[in-house]
């Protein structure tokens, strides 16, 4: 079982910008891809980004990129979301994961999930 605790959530102006963090607990030796969704009210989960916990591979969905930076601190077991630019339409839940076995842009590939933590960008 692996445990994802978010944090760095919360409320900021149009154009400011915002770090989530992930840290993960329990077995995370089976990790091998952690990545970064979303979900607004109406909407599916959508994918954000994505990054292999070993080596440098990253992979970001068209409606970040250029705005939203994913990294990883293997030594705490943490995952990142550097978020600028934000926009009003960035507002939703934002969710952390783990892939023990894939990495794309599926929210089926990924084995674990956070709680989610609200991200609202004020107009």
């Amino acid at each position: 079982q692996v445990q994802l605790v978010e944090s760095g959530g919360g409320l900021v102006q149009a154009g400011g910008s915002l770090r989530l963090s992930c840290a993960a607990s329990g077995r995370t030796f089976s990790t091998y891809a952690r990545g970064w969704f979303r979900q607004a009210p109406g909407k599916e989960r959508e994918f954000l980004a994505a990054i292999t916990w070993s080596g440098t591979s990253t992979y970001y969905a068209d409606s970040v990129k250029g705005r939203f930076t994913i990294s990883r601190d293997n030594a705490k077991n943490t995952v990142y979301l550097q978020m600028n630019s934000l926009k009003p339409e960035d507002t939703a839940v934002y969710y952390c994961a783990v892939s023990e076995g894939y990495y794309g842009t599926s929210p089926t590939y990924y084995n674990y999930w956070g709680q989610g933590t609200q991200v609202t960008v004020s107009s």
